[in-house]
């Protein structure tokens, strides 16, 4: 619980300093992947509130357009998710049923198979609507030049002076050491 009490989201940053008048952008330079990941990192940062609200709007409107595949697409996800967990903490019990029950497995398993493969296409509306505001987000932040707020607001972050939920998910995916470079 300590965690969580130190933990806020920075502001929303202004619309112009997101995209619009005060935004400056450019192609990075991807010979220098460092300074390009550097880059990244340092945009996820600051601007992870403004991208919050953009994936979350996209995610939205993917799921206005389509709900039925949405549902359907998270439901399937969850269920694939909730059943690996079982699995993988009920081995025993799961094999002494394909034991006691080969039958029902193979039926199962062909039954599961042709549920996923009609599932499919509304398994790949769930993930557009999860992987285009992925992608924005990375296109943003590979092309957003930072600036001095920017530069300062890292600073913060990386010597903990302020921690983000941001910064917690860098930290765990390893990026801890380029945050505020």
């Amino acid at each position: 619980m300590e965690l969580s009490r130190n933990v806020a989201l920075p502001p929303v940053r202004p619309v112009a300093d997101f995209v619009g008048s005060e935004a400056r952008f450019m192609v990075p330079d991807y010979k220098d992947p460092v300074r390009w990941n550097n880059r990244i990192v340092n945009n996820l940062l600051y601007y992870q509130t403004n991208y919050i609200g953009v994936a979350t709007a996209i995610f939205i409107i993917v799921g206005l357009l389509n709900p039925l595949a949405m549902l359907v697409g998270s439901m399937l996800v969850t269920v694939v998710f909730a059943a690996f967990i079982s699995l993988t903490e009920n081995q025993r019990q799961l094999q002494r049923f394909k034991k006691d029950h080969p039958t029902v497995c193979v039926a199962g398993l062909l039954a599961a198979c042709y549920f996923i493969m009609r599932m499919f296409q509304l398994l790949l509306v769930f993930v557009f609507g999860i992987t285009l505001p992925l992608l924005v987000v990375l296109v943003h932040a590979s092309l957003r030049m930072r600036n001095l707020k920017n530069k300062l607001s890292n600073k913060v972050e990386s010597i903990g002076i302020k921690r983000t939920p941001m910064g917690l998910l860098l930290e765990a995916l390893g990026q801890e050491q380029d945050a505020g470079s």
